[in-house]
């Protein structure tokens, strides 16, 4: 009698697993197993190394962020207790006239600077070729761009110079660029552009060497030279390159200073001021610190809007 309910319950069981329709058992539950013990050391190297990265953009790059906003908010002079005014900074600097100006210098300074990159494409193209002596010339090329701000500053403003300047001697007579509300912007702009150039090579130069090389035969193959294989095969490429080169050249037009500074000052009668030098003559020259932060969040704003709207698109031309 045992046996006979066992074999009965062995065989209620077996039918209920085959199920009436004699299809297979449903398989038992797998558990997840966790990260194996490689996976764990590997996340935890990871982290070990990314870790001093992470805090020292926390410390110098999302701290000083963060306390510029703050301070904006208040009236200080940098040595007394600051009192806080709320968005009365931010109300002053947009009724300021000398705020419309050197936003206008800036967007000047935007448009111009914008010549960097195919300036530097142009050169990086008539570099990239094996003759010989090219490494001289490369070399003589790239000099600007190991030129402090200063002393390109200083070359350009003896070349401006009316009485004894290059720039008088070819055009017969001296010329006030400097000295010109309407020149000076561009005149400066101009001396920023020499080792922009030569930054926007060095990119693209390097860009040129990781080429497709069976794209390129291939075009060639297919008959395509000059302007069409410049368009439609080496740019695609160079997307990446020139995407650099364009975000790069307008930080760079948007944080100039230091040709400003060493050639005109901000001047005549601040004609040649741009949002960096304005937030450094009310801060270091007046001792207005929160209305400075203020300039300077209005500033990082503007870099912000334009370089997620660039990542945007790039990211959305790769997906």
């Amino acid at each position: 009698m045992v046996h006979s309910v066992s074999r009965q319950s062995i065989g209620n069981a077996g039918q209920g697993a085959s199920g009436p329709a004699g299809g297979a058992a449903p398989r038992a539950s797998v558990r997840r197993r966790g990260p194996s013990p490689t996976a764990r050391r590997q996340r935890r190297a990871a982290f070990l190394f990314l870790a001093p990265a992470c805090v020292m953009v926390a410390v110098y790059v999302v701290w000083p962020i963060l306390s510029t906003i703050r301070i904006s908010f208040f009236n200080w002079d940098g040595m007394t207790d600051p009192s806080f005014v709320g968005l009365a900074n931010y109300v002053e600097l947009f009724h300021a006239p000398t705020f419309y100006t050197a936003l206008k210098n800036n967007l000047i300074w935007l448009l111009l600077f914008l010549l960097a990159p195919p300036m530097g494409l142009a050169v990086a193209l008539y570099l990239n070729q094996a003759v010989a002596g090219i490494r001289i010339v490369k070399s003589l090329f790239f000099a600007p761009f190991v030129l402090s701000g200063v002393v390109v500053g200083l070359i350009f403003s003896w070349f401006y110079d009316p009485t004894f300047g290059l720039l008088a001697l070819i055009l017969g007579h001296g010329v006030p660029v400097l000295g010109d509300a309407r020149y000076a912007t561009p005149g400066i702009i101009f001396a920023a552009l020499w080792p922009q150039t030569a930054y926007c090579m060095i990119l693209y130069l390097t860009g040129l060497t990781s080429l497709n090389s069976e794209q390129v035969e291939a075009a060639r193959m297919e008959g395509a030279h000059g302007w069409s294989m410049l368009w439609h095969v080496i740019l695609p490429q160079l997307r990446p390159t020139t995407f650099m080169a364009i975000v790069v050249t307008v930080i760079g037009a948007l944080r100039s200073f230091d040709l400003i500074s060493v050639m005109t000052g901000g001047g005549p009668f601040e004609s040649s001021t741009v949002l960096a030098y304005y937030m450094y003559d009310q801060a270091i020259k007046y001792y207005r610190i929160g209305y400075s932060a203020a300039i300077a969040v209005v500033l990082f704003a503007i870099m912000l809007v334009y370089i997620v709207y660039h990542l945007r698109r790039m990211l959305r031309a790769e997906q």
